[in-house]
């Protein structure tokens, strides 16, 4: 079900934990699966990002996706980052399922939501980055749940 990638990133994430005094942090979440994702940016006077870590609660494809994401920003500007989409993460850790591929949205929108942070504390405008959403299905309509 899951590849090689998808496994060795969620049995040995890469670049888990905090950074104190952060850049910027980013926190985004999926309500209907329960999964929360936060990425700490450490961005120097260059607009590189030096260090990333990135905390997700949630399952183990999750956790994959968030260490792979983080490995793809690591060393890059901010332009840079902001390429980095749910399809690169997906592609870098070999594909997905189907019912998984949420979970590399939510390693973009928290890349994002953490660009947007660093972007505020600076009062810098980045090109392409809008407003981040804290739960992925906002701004969706409501679904109706039988009882």
């Amino acid at each position: 079900m899951y590849t090689e990638k998808v496994m060795d990133h969620f049995q040995h994430p890469r670049n888990m934990g905090e950074i104190e005094n952060a850049s910027g942090v980013g926190t985004v979440g999926n309500a209907k699966c329960g999964d929360i994702m936060r990425i700490y940016l450490d961005i120097d006077e260059n607009q590189i990002i030096r260090d990333v870590k990135f905390k997700t609660f949630g399952c183990g494809a999750a956790v994959a996706t968030s260490s792979m994401a983080t490995e793809l920003v690591k060393g890059k500007n901010i332009q840079e980052a902001m390429a980095v989409t749910n399809k690169a993460v997906m592609e870098a850790l070999d594909g997905l399922p189907p019912v998984k591929v949420h979970c590399s949205l939510l390693a973009e929108e928290a890349i994002h939501a953490a660009l947007w942070d660093y972007a505020e504390k600076h009062d810098i405008k980045i090109e392409g980055l809008e407003k981040p959403k804290s739960d992925i299905h906002e701004g969706e309509e409501e679904e109706e749940e039988e009882y």
